[in-house]
């Protein structure tokens, strides 16, 4: 019953996220990426990888997407020039700094009248669910 609501809540949040990027020509990954960059700056994009957890080639094709746009560039890492380092374009700056605050319009219509104290206890609670379940998938359900 929890997982159940715990998928239809991220579903219905992700499509308000749809609905307020689709006038800006985005998707919500693309949203994530400029996210990332907009708060963290440059940031390499295996690590986004591993952060929004995608598979590497659905990142390259976002990332592909947002470059073509202007709005991201890729330049080799001064660290390590096989890595490809993402930061934000003055374009992408400027349309990050158009769109809507998406974290907070989410929170504020779907947690906003809840108390405090009961959205620790979910939090908490569907933490514990998902360390727990990716302990047993890590391990693998045969044991």
């Amino acid at each position: 019953m929890i997982a159940g609501w715990a998928k239809r809540c991220y579903f219905a949040g992700r499509a308000v996220m749809e609905a307020a990027l689709r006038q800006h020509g985005l998707g919500a990954t693309q949203w994530y990426v400029l996210h990332q960059l907009a708060r963290e700056g440059p940031t390499r994009q295996r690590v986004l990888t591993q952060m929004l957890e995608v598979e590497r080639a659905t990142l390259s094709v976002v990332v592909s997407e947002l470059v073509r746009k202007g709005l991201v560039e890729q330049v080799p890492d001064q660290d390590d020039a096989r890595q490809k380092l993402l930061r934000l374009t003055g374009a992408g700056l400027a349309l990050w700094d158009r769109l809507p605050n998406l974290e907070t319009l989410i929170h504020e219509t779907a947690f906003g009248t809840i108390d405090d104290a009961e959205i620790a206890v979910a939090v908490r609670v569907l933490r514990t669910a998902t360390e727990r379940l990716d302990g047993l998938s890590s391990k693998g359900t045969d044991s």
